[in-house]
This record gives C-alpha cells, structure tokens and sequence, in this order.
C-alpha cells in the first residue's frame, strides 16, 4: 500500500496553552514532516501539521488519537488528504 499526506488543524484548549510546549510534545510522539502556526482571531493560534501516513485501515485514527490525548490540545479536524507520489 501507498501513503497519504495528512492535513491536520490542531486547536488549542485555550489562549494560555504554550504553543512552543504543544510543538514539542507533538513532534516527540507522531514525527510529523511539518508544523506551522495559523492565526485564528483574538490571540488564539491553531497549529497547521502535515505527515505522511500509511495508507493502511486505522493508520489515520491511531494518530488522531495520539494528537487527541495530549494535554493542551482542544478539538483535532483533518483538513486535507492527498495520496503520495
């Protein structure tokens, strides 16, 4: 099987969450290939991560999940897939 490039938009439970702490614990426990900061409104900033993920059933959930359960995240959205070449 091929592998997919993810698009992930991560909010933050609040305004006061450290981004620099999230990044971190973030790239420690799924590897992603990027990781960017998008301004949202009123000081609230949403980080913008993109990994290559295996095309397999449940591959996608289980980094959801990892993402899901650390602290300081708030709501997880997938906002673009596109297979690899």
């Amino acid at each position: 099987m091929g592998k997919v490039i993810v698009s992930f938009k991560i909010m933050p439970k609040d305004v006061d969450v450290n981004l620099d702490e999230l990044e971190k614990r973030i790239a420690k426990e799924i590897s992603p290939q990027k990781i960017e900061r998008e301004p949202i409104a009123f000081g609230l900033v949403a980080l913008r991560i993109t990994k290559l993920v295996p095309e397999e059933s449940g591959e996608l959930e289980k980094i959801e999940n990892k993402i899901k359960s650390l602290s300081g995240v708030g709501e997880v959205e997938i906002v673009g897939i596109s297979r690899s070449l």
